[in-house]
């Protein structure tokens, strides 16, 4: 008993040290804490104050508008022109009327007539014979004193352009048989051995003909063909006259036909 009482004092020490050393570090920590905050809020307060001393303002800065082109100044001078009479009245260096006008007669008759052209009656005296400009196609007085018109014309209409002429075809394709239009069609050779073989029947040969009537390609299209060979080299000796086309010659594609009959 007394060996269990002793190890209970000594529990009893043990777990009062553990308790003040607990008490102590929570204490330490407390105050720890409470220094770390005190410190933060002056840092934070001092934060502030800079803010307040020197404040930036952050905004959106829109990019400068594209400029808009400057409309181009004319900066050809004009050049001087020359006054002109252009109130509408004519000028004259004296009023004479005109010597069609029978209720004025002149006070002194000559056989010459003056140089200086009838006033009319917008006439003014000044120092030199004009007359107002007239618009383009009006009528404008000739200055003989008859009050004979002359029409000025306007611009002369523009030259009647050429008709196009009509394009002549480089190649005519005829699809009626040759035969009848040809100046010379050579008969084929009847094969050896096509008459050997007893065959016999037609063949269609497709012919082109160059601008002057001579052959210049002969292909079978249909036929024996023991009787092809003998065709296409007949067609090849064939003559046609020149086909004209608008007074130009011009090439023929057509078919040649060969009839091959065994006596």
């Amino acid at each position: 008993m007394f060996n269990n009482l002793i190890e209970s004092s000594s529990h009893s020490k043990e777990f009062k040290r553990r308790g003040s050393f607990l008490l102590f570090t929570t204490a330490t920590y407390l105050v720890l804490f409470v220094i770390t905050g005190v410190v933060s809020i002056y840092a934070y307060d001092a934060h502030l104050e800079e803010q307040a001393e020197h404040l930036e303002l952050l905004t959106f800065v829109p990019p400068p508008a594209p400029e808009e082109p400057q409309p181009v100044r004319n900066t050809i001078q004009r050049a001087a022109t020359t006054p002109s009479n252009n109130t509408g009245q004519s000028t004259r260096t004296v009023l004479i009327d005109s010597t069609s006008n029978p209720t004025n007669v002149p006070k002194d008759p000559g056989t010459i007539a003056s140089s200086v052209p009838p006033a009319t009656a917008y006439s003014v005296l000044g120092p030199t014979n004009s007359d107002p400009p007239a618009p383009i196609g009006s009528k404008v007085p000739t200055g003989n004193g008859g009050g004979q018109m002359v029409s000025i014309p306007d611009d002369p209409p523009p030259p009647v352009a050429p008709k196009p002429t009509p394009e002549v075809p480089k190649l005519i394709r005829i699809s009626e048989v040759l035969n009848s239009k040809a100046k010379d069609l050579p008969k084929p050779n009847y094969p050896q051995m096509a008459k050997i073989a007893r065959v016999q029947g037609k063949v269609a040969v497709q012919v082109l003909i160059d601008e002057t009537g001579n052959v210049v390609s002969a292909k079978a299209m249909s036929g024996p063909p023991l009787l092809i060979v003998e065709s296409q080299r007949a067609a090849m000796q064939a003559r046609f006259s020149p086909t004209m086309m608008n007074g130009q010659a011009v090439k023929v594609s057509g078919v040649i036909t060969y009839n091959f009959v065994l006596p």
